[in-house]
């Protein structure tokens, strides 16, 4: 196989004809020349292959707090690109125009994995991320990428919701460095109604990065009024998130706005997310972050051991800085000496708000 497919390891064949797709949750059984849902893993030949390596919906770079990641190499580039489709299929997807698109031609852009470090490179990243939509969808260009990143210095990042199944999902993260994970709500009925899946294996996926590796992780959760931004809801997943994941995971409660299927839904209220981040720092966890609205108290980072600000946001630009780093990247609060949690360097990076788009090849 050539060009922009290549075949995967993660399908079982059926007696019956059709291929079973063991990438994820979902499990999708399909016939030789259809695809699956997430429409970038088609039944070829008496296999599963992957329709859309080496092809982008557009590069761009941000900067990683937009990722979000508050605790991984402040201040600095990332690359950013994703491919299409999605293996959910949530009504309030905001990046629904790629997610969700059944057209290939969404992806104009063509890039190696070569020439994707190579890039990243030229643009003085840090990093490149796998985002705009799930990178599990896509692990084999993903993990080509990662791969010639690291051999240039380059970190990996993947912006996911987690919905992978444990072989791959081990596979998948053994080539990535950091990780914002979405979870979308803390209720079975929220995922099963709204977003198509389970919520089960998102847990699952966080207790494995948590556990079982030295992956750098946060995590998202958007609040869409009336469906999962009930406090009741708030406080069990945050006291989850302390119990079973540790304090010190940072949580990022982003605003909704309406698109997609939920144009009726009002924009989530501010006042929503500072209830959510009062709520969550109440059950224990240090480090709550607000986005999506303009919030430089909920933005930024304070130090849980003497209340100091360490990190100063304002949006995605950095002011004030308090954390000092020894050679490993372990950082700590200039003030009184606690640990604060991440990856860090002696000075921030000066990236500021910038979004640049990239065209390959240029």
């Amino acid at each position: 196989m050539t060009g922009s497919t290549v075949p995967t390891r993660y399908w079982q064949a059926l007696e019956d004809g059709r291929v079973r797709c063991t990438l994820c949750p979902r499990l999708c059984t399909v016939r030789e020349g259809h695809r699956g849902i997430c429409f970038v893993r088609k039944a070829e030949r008496g296999q599963i292959v992957m329709t859309s390596y080496g092809r982008s919906s557009g590069f761009c770079v941000d900067p990683i707090e937009k990722k979000p990641l508050n605790h991984f190499l402040p201040g600095t580039p990332v690359l950013s690109f994703g491919t299409a489709g999605c293996n959910l299929t949530c009504q309030f997807c905001q990046n629904w125009d790629i997610s969700k698109s059944r057209e290939m031609d969404t992806l104009a852009g063509r890039a190696t994995p070569q020439q994707l470090a190579q890039a990243a490179e030229r643009m003085g990243c840090r990093s490149i991320a796998f985002t705009y939509n799930d990178p599990v969808i896509f692990m084999e260009y993903a993990l080509d990428v990662a791969e010639a990143c690291r051999e240039r210095g380059l970190e990996s990042v993947a912006v996911t919701a987690g919905y992978i199944n444990p072989e791959p999902r081990a596979e998948f993260f053994a080539g990535m460095d950091a990780a914002n994970v979405d979870l979308k709500g803390f209720t079975e009925g929220f995922y099963k109604r709204v977003c198509g899946g389970h919520l089960e294996p998102v847990l699952d996926t966080l207790r494995y990065l948590r556990r079982e590796t030295e992956v750098w992780f946060e995590i998202t959760t958007l609040l869409i009024p009336g469906l999962n931004d009930s406090d009741g809801e708030l406080h069990k997943m945050a006291a989850w998130i302390r119990d079973e994941l540790g304090p010190d995971v940072p949580l990022h409660f982003s605003a909704f706005h309406p698109d997609f299927k939920m144009l009726d839904r009002p924009a989530t209220p501010p006042a929503t997310l500072t209830q959510a981040r009062t709520i969550a720092m109440a059950e224990g966890l240090h480090y709550v972050y607000t986005g999506n609205v303009h919030d430089p108290k909920g933005g930024s980072t304070w130090c849980p051991g003497c209340g100091a600000l360490v990190i100063e946001r304002d949006w995605y630009q950095l002011g004030q800085w308090g954390v000092t780093a020894d050679a490993t990247g372990a950082g700590r609060c200039a003030q009184c000496g606690e640990a604060i949690p991440g990856r860090f360097e002696a000075e921030p990076g000066r990236w500021g708000r910038r979004r640049v788009p990239v065209r390959m090849g240029d």
